[in-house]
């Protein structure tokens, strides 16, 4: 693989395993910078584990991989952090640290990503939570705000380090459509205002009629580019997603 690629996400042919288990095989892939794309599959199909890889939770001990520029093959787990801070992670669990106000919760996350200047990370966070039109919940605990309001602060934790890339999985498992639909616009407009390619794992394919975008389909064990989700063989019963 070069040294520098265009690609946000560059995958090829890239074996997916949980431990010493195959989930996902020659799984080649491309997301270039600023682009917005689902990953779609049934529960069990693999969707999480291509995820983790990504991020760095799950080894690549098969094939090419490089994201955001790093090459997974040689990343070593001391430097992780190297590409989890170019990376934006949101999960269908919101992860708000529950004894501390929603300031403190990115104050925090600020802290964990190398931010030291106090005045510069007060600014940051009142500027993500402008952006995702929760200016004024800053003093607020997570328990006293909605569900889709503690997802929209999740966005915003994921957006504080203006991230290349934004993985989202199953952001709105948890919510009801009209919020899910909340979710999404938000996640789009950040996506095209600040220029992040976006990887949005979903089961709600509602969104995909309503907001269309390039699919990825998690099936029969790899990788499939579009086509309709309806035809997806993955094994519902698997325990590694």
């Amino acid at each position: 693989m070069k040294e520098k690629s265009d690609y946000v996400v560059e995958l090829n042919e890239c074996d997916i395993y949980q431990k010493e288990f195959l989930v996902l095989n020659h799984v080649t892939l491309h997301i270039q910078p600023g682009e917005f794309v689902y990953l779609i599959g049934k529960t069990g199909s693999g969707k999480s584990s291509l995820l983790k890889t990504m991020y760095g939770a799950l080894p690549l001990k098969k094939g090419e991989g490089r994201v955001v520029g790093i090459d997974l093959n040689n990343i070593k787990q001391r430097k992780m952090y190297k590409l989890r801070r170019r990376l934006g992670m949101v999960f269908q669990d919101f992860l708000l640290l529950e004894d501390r106000d929603i300031e403190d919760n990115l104050m925090y996350a600020l802290k964990a990503i190398g931010w030291k200047d106090k005045n510069k990370m007060k600014e940051r966070i009142h500027e993500v939570l402008e952006s995702v039109g929760l200016k004024y919940v800053g003093h607020k605990m997570p328990h006293q705000l909605s569900g889709g309001e503690q997802q929209r602060v999740a966005v915003a934790r994921a957006i504080l380090n203006k991230p290349e890339l934004l993985i989202a999985d199953e952001p709105t498992g948890n919510l009801d459509p009209d919020t899910s639909d909340e979710i999404i616009n938000l996640i789009l407009r950040l996506s095209r205002d600040d220029k992040t390619s976006v990887l949005f794992a979903t089961h709600d394919y509602r969104l995909l009629d309503k907001y269309p975008g390039r699919v990825l389909i998690c099936a029969q064990n790899t990788i499939q580019e579009g086509g309709s989700y309806m035809t997806e063989e993955a094994d519902e019963g698997s325990i590694y997603d």
